[in-house]
């Protein structure tokens, strides 16, 4: 659910959550072949930000994320960005961050798409077995923040600060 304010008043929408994707979904990382999802989690859980470069809300996130995801890059999982555009897109909306975290390039967002993904950005966890374990659209602190409880249970981590000072306020995030 995500918070919504009608009149003054709160009012809670559901909205699609992501959806297992195929095994076989391939995602191409900046630096190497693409493999699929079912490679991809052959040891580690994936933790993944996905965002759109040409949308201000993806842009909005990027320190947020980055904060967050860094918590766990020496964590038994693998972080990452899925971008919406080609690989130039991706270093020239990422800056640094496209090198410091796994990034991947998903031009005609096949990948996004193949995780039901509607509004970005867009927080997943998957599991070893290849199922959603957690997903939130559009930044939603209060459900990114018991996403990364989860993850930090899981791997026994401790879980960033989620709101931290400085993020944004929340906001449902732009259409795929």
């Amino acid at each position: 659910m995500f918070p919504t304010t009608v009149a003054g008043t709160p009012e809670y929408v559901l909205r699609p959550v992501a959806a297992d994707p195929s095994p076989d979904l391939l995602l191409t990382p900046l630096s190497g072949p693409a493999r699929s999802v079912r490679q991809w989690l052959t040891t580690f859980h994936l933790v993944f930000v996905a965002v759109d470069p040409f949308a201000r809300q993806s842009r909005w996130i990027i320190p947020t994320a980055a904060r967050i995801l860094s918590v766990f890059d020496q964590a038994d999982c693998r972080v990452a960005w899925l971008v919406t555009g080609r690989p130039e897109d991706c270093r020239a909306f990422l800056g640094e961050w496209s090198t410091r975290i796994l990034t991947f390039a998903d031009p005609d967002a096949t990948a996004v798409k193949g995780f039901g993904l509607e509004r970005l950005p867009a927080l997943v966890h998957l599991g070893i077995d290849g199922s959603v374990v957690g997903a939130s659209e559009g930044w939603d602190p209060p459900a990114w923040k018991e996403i990364m409880a989860r993850l930090a249970k899981t791997l026994a981590w401790l879980p960033p600060t989620i709101p931290g000072p400085g993020d944004p306020g929340p906001f449902a995030g732009a259409p795929v």
